[in-house]
This record gives structure tokens, sequence and C-alpha cells, in this order.
């Protein structure tokens, strides 16, 4: 089975890209929801957070203060680096199982949907890599209207990752995701067709 690696910015659309392709019977595995499912309410990945950096990363419902442990990691590296390798090997752990299992159904590729797939140096991983691409005024519009955050908590979480115009000419496959929702339909029904050629 071919592992394609879908990926992009914050705020440029890579998840849409992710839910259409699911819609059209692609199988997807969202690093996000690993990542959530890490540090859901018990876990273990939860309480290494709050063991590490204080019980303010827990809401009242024991479940995580995401907006808290975000304000930490976008703004110290270090801080950063500490979460990854608390939940990076939960993460790998779950896709490797989750992965053994799309390949036993028998089938050609699956979609790794991986926010951070250049800056964690995965492209070795990967058959196939797919990015989703807007422009940087674009991504902050979107960002504002998703996360009402500050202009600059939004330039941190950009400057955060690697520019686009670096990942275009890393990746195999650019869908731009600067038009409309109909745009973006037709790019991934092209992708769609793309992968069937190439993951036969």
């Amino acid at each position: 089975m071919k592992w394609i690696g879908l990926t992009g910015g914050i705020g440029s659309g890579k998840t849409t890209v992710a839910k259409n392709l699911d819609q059209m019977g692609v199988a997807v595995v969202y690093a996000d929801q690993l990542a959530r499912d890490a540090t859901q309410v018990g876990s273990l990945g939860l309480e290494s957070i709050k063991k590490k950096f204080g019980s303010e990363m827990v809401n009242s419902d024991g479940s995580l203060n995401r907006q808290a442990l975000g304000k930490i990691v976008f703004s110290d590296k270090e801080k950063l680096k500490t979460v990854e390798q608390i939940l990076h090997p939960l993460i790998a752990e779950k896709t490797k199982e989750i992965r053994s299992k799309l390949e036993s159904q028998g089938r050609q590729y699956a979609i790794y949907d991986v926010p951070l797939l250049f800056e964690k140096k995965l492209e070795k991983q990967f058959d196939q890599i797919v990015l989703v691409y807007c422009e940087e005024k674009v991504q902050r519009e979107r960002i504002f209207k998703r996360d009402l955050l500050s202009a600059d908590e939004i330039e941190l979480r950009i400057r955060s990752q690697m520019p686009l115009r670096e990942k275009i000419t890393k990746s195999d496959f650019v869908i731009y995701n600067g038009g409309t929702i109909e745009d973006l339909l037709v790019q991934t029904k092209e992708l769609l067709e793309y992968l069937n050629k190439k993951c036969p």
C-alpha cells in the first residue's frame, strides 16, 4: 500500500481537502485527531503534559486546555520540543496500527494528513507528497476568522512553519486553495485521478 502525505500550512485548507477525499471513499488518517486521542481525558499523554507544565494545562472537566498549551508551545521552541517528545511516540504507535489495518484491507493507498511533514523531515516516509497552498494573506484571514487570535499570535503560528512557497518545490502534487470551494473540489478530483495512476 502506498502511503501519501497530505500537508500544507495553518489556514491553507488542508483539512478541507482531506475531508473531500474521505467523502470520495479514500482512506484518510488525520494526525491532528491522533494527537487529540493521545491527550484525551485520562490518557498517558495528558497526564504527562500536566506533570510537565502544571495543572493549568487541564480544564475543569479534565480535558486538555488547548489554548493554554498553544500559547506555550508557539512561543517557546524548547517547550514545543518537550510536548512533541511526549506525544510523537504515542501518535507513531497508533499510526502504525492503523496503517497495518488499512493494508490488510487491500487498499491501494492511504492519505496521512500531517501538518508539519516538512518541518519534521518526514519526506522519506511517503511515496507521494501532496501540498495544499494559498497566499499568506489568505492564511491570516482564515486563521483570524476560525480561531479569533490576535495579529501577533497569528504571526507566531505562521512563522513557526516553513513558508508554503518553499514546500511547493518539495511536493509531488500541489493544490492551490485561494479560490472557491468549487475550484477546490475540482482540484481534489484531479488529485484523485493522479493518485489512481501513480498508485496502482
